[in-house]
């Protein structure tokens, strides 16, 4: 059998809804030896396990405490090559869009080329509650995605990439964590993969999504020196209305929207500790046939 020439690491809690999507595109067009699957199941009390083992190329882990970052490195401790992707369990990405992505780090590690590659992303806003639109309408052109990393449920390392840290921290921020490990010359977008991120369902699940996203990243920039080597990017917080807005002005509305939802879900994700307000759950649901995926990937801006 051919050396296997790409490790998949996927974090999964309660995904039985969207976990065989995942997977089934994956895996559809894998030539034996090209890809080793890790699958963390974390937490589950659904059928998540059993589903991910009826797919080729797959090794499940089951573990009885959920965490993503515990997950993480789970799935890590059993992959053995590179590069390696970090992919969320409601994210479909095929074959080739692996193959595309992992080929621009064809020169990682040899003193030129990237070290981390990313897709492009794209946002559903179909039906949504006009103020999620109006949200969206913002965020998608924020500067802060240009050379992001998170945002996408899809992070892929090169071996070098992967020598930057031990284990993944116990934080919520995972990709931002990443984000902050490289500079810009060691990263690349590349644009010909775009994988869909679905917005929340409801203007509420949006908000939840916003307060777990900037828990999330304070706890980061919180943490100790030895978690992250590098500064957490730094992001203006005026970056939407100079760069977004001021350039095109039939977005003031939308931009009035984005300003309160943003300042009312920092104002709870600072003052409201006993508040029920975290993780968007609506966008995990059975897609039908034709939808686009459902992600939770989280926005962290």
């Amino acid at each position: 059998m051919a050396a296997v020439m790409t490790s998949v690491a996927i974090a999964a809690c309660n995904e039985e809804a969207v976990i065989a999507r995942c997977l089934g595109a994956l895996t559809a067009d894998a030539r034996p030896g090209e890809l080793e699957i890790a699958v963390a199941a974390n937490g589950c009390t659904d059928g998540t396990a059993q589903i991910a083992q009826t797919f080729p190329f797959v090794k499940v882990v089951e573990l009885a405490t959920a965490g993503k970052a515990h997950a993480l490195n789970a799935a890590d401790q059993i992959l053995t090559s590179f590069p390696r992707v970090y992919l969320d369990a409601d994210i479909e990405l095929s074959t080739a869009q692996v193959r595309r992505l992992c080929e621009v780090l064809s020169h990682a590690g040899t003193g030129s080329g990237a070290l981390v590659a990313v897709p492009g992303r794209v946002v559903n806003v179909k039906g949504r509650p006009l103020l999620v639109r109006a949200y969206y309408a913002i965020n998608r052109h924020h500067p802060a995605f240009e050379q992001a990393l998170f945002g996408r449920g899809v992070i892929v390392l090169s071996e070098a990439a992967r020598r930057r840290f031990t284990d993944f921290p116990h934080v919520i921020a995972d990709d931002l964590f990443l984000d902050s490990l490289f500079g810009a010359t060691e990263r690349a977008r590349v644009e010909s993969v775009a994988v869909s991120i679905e917005s929340p369902r409801r203007t509420s699940d949006l908000v939840r999504r916003l307060v777990r996203v900037r828990r999330g990243n304070a706890e980061l920039r919180r943490a100790p020196d030895s978690v992250s080597t590098c500064a957490v990017r730094p992001m203006r917080a005026t970056d939407w209305m100079t760069r977004v807005v001021a350039r095109r002005p039939a977005l003031i509305p939308a931009g009035a929207v984005y300003l309160i939802l943003t300042l009312f879900a920092e104002g709870v994700a600072r003052f409201g500790r006993h508040l029920s307000w975290g993780q968007d759950l609506s966008t995990r649901v059975q897609a039908s046939k034709g939808s686009l995926p459902a992600s939770r990937a989280e926005e962290n801006v």
